[in-house]
């Protein structure tokens, strides 16, 4: 037979399992969601070095894990050195932050496939293309690893990127962007 302590104490366990499965939850729908990709097609081929190369103009939101959504601004410039890599100077502005620069070096180093650094990556960049999509991959300071999927559509001048940032494998943000061609 149950004293009163211990089927107060029984409650008090459910309660605390209540509550630790609703924070649970919140904690499961504050992950961010990733928009719809555009498709994979075999044309136009997304060349990387030739679609960043003059200006560039992204516009952007992003959402962050347990914050709202807000705008991002791009404005890239990228030429090519005489090796053959592509490099992309950018100028982010970041509703509520200061504007910060980064420069993306990429260099083709086989049919299809890419590497570079980031300024902002602490490890080097891997890109592949499959037809009007390039996948790139690299990792930010606090262990934070990115993947950007681009994808070139049908105008050849215009790319939709989403990337997306895990951390233990749980996405904690999501850029959703469409970048544009606005010069040589």
């Amino acid at each position: 037979m149950k004293t009163a302590a211990s089927a107060m104490a029984g409650r008090g366990q459910r309660r605390s399992m209540g509550l630790l499965l609703v924070l649970g939850m919140m904690l499961i729908g504050g992950c961010v969601a990733m928009p719809r990709l555009e498709r994979v097609a075999p044309a136009p081929h997304f060349a990387a070095t030739d679609f960043f190369a003059g200006q560039t103009e992204g516009r952007a939101t992003v959402k962050v894990i347990l914050r709202t959504r807000h705008p991002v601004a791009v404005h890239g410039t990228g030429h090519l050195e005489p090796d053959g890599s592509l490099v992309l100077d950018q100028m982010v502005e970041e509703a509520g932050q200061p504007a910060k620069k980064r420069q993306w070096r990429i260099r083709e180093t086989a049919p299809d496939h890419y590497t570079g650094t980031l300024s902002d990556a602490i490890s080097g960049v891997t890109g592949v293309t499959w037809g009007n999509r390039l996948v790139l991959r690299f990792t930010m300071k606090g262990g934070y690893r990115a993947k950007q999927f681009l994808t070139l559509r049908p105008d050849g001048q215009s790319a939709h990127n989403v990337m997306v940032v895990r951390k233990f494998g749980i996405t904690v943000a999501v850029l959703d962007e469409i970048i544009t061609r606005v010069g040589p």
